[in-house]
């Protein structure tokens, strides 16, 4: 099983990767930490990672009024990685889709 769950492609992030042409994002697995996900991200894309930040995040509460009454829930919570590559790397996130 992979550490890698998926690249992140909010305008957050790509104006992040806009500013920094080395840095990436990815949500991971909770229980990963950096020194996996490097290793993961080395492995999977043939690149050298310089450094990794990782942030938690809890799931946000939601509520939707329907015919029955209110329903509440919760988002899922996730870890979110920032990725700084060596300088003049690049990922391609777009090549195997």
């Amino acid at each position: 099983m992979s550490v890698i769950v998926k690249p992140i492609f909010t305008e957050k992030q790509t104006a992040l990767t806009d500013k920094f042409e080395n840095r990436y994002g990815f949500i991971v697995e909770p229980s990963a930490n950096k020194v996996e996900i490097k290793n993961a991200v080395e492995a999977l894309y043939n690149v050298h990672v310089e450094s990794v930040n990782t942030m938690k995040y809890d799931g946000k509460l939601r509520s939707r009024y329907t015919k029955s009454g209110v329903v509440q829930g919760r988002t899922s919570s996730y870890k979110k990685a920032i990725v700084t590559l060596k300088k003049g790397e690049i990922i391609d996130l777009f090549s195997n889709i």
